[in-house]
């Protein structure tokens, strides 16, 4: 290991322009990806103090507590950060799914429409 490669302390995430950094979550047991969001600061700071998953909603431009509706909280194990210090990984405990269409992970269809995943909850009796 060289000095670059030593631990130095918290990693200065970079927000960019818009203050916004994209964030996957991935099932920190089977490696399963499970979605993608984006992290504000604040979403970032509200993640490291409670231990579950915050997000920014863009659509609603509003911080966004990941199943503070549903039930279907993340329990943040490890957040990871990639080299360039602008998007950040959740590796994550799901409870019950992630998606908010039913399903485990956001990824339940290939490009050709295939359904490929798995459905675990039934949206209208949740939302």
């Amino acid at each position: 290991m060289t000095d670059a490669d030593a631990d130095q302390g918290a990693i200065e995430v970079d927000f960019g322009d818009d203050g916004l950094v994209p964030a996957v979550a991935q099932d920190a047991d089977s490696g399963e990806v499970l979605m993608l969001a984006y992290v504000s600061p604040e979403a970032l700071e509200r993640t490291r103090e409670t231990g579950e998953a915050h997000y920014y909603s863009r659509s609603r431009d509003e911080l966004w507590h990941k199943g503070g509706s549903s039930g279907h909280t993340q329990e943040v194990r490890e957040v990871r950060v990639d080299c360039d210090a602008d998007t950040l990984l959740y590796l994550v405990d799901q409870n019950v799914g992630a998606c908010h269409t039913g399903h485990r992970s956001c990824f339940y269809r290939t490009v050709d429409g295939e359904h490929v995943g798995e459905r675990v909850f039934d949206p209208d009796e949740v939302y």
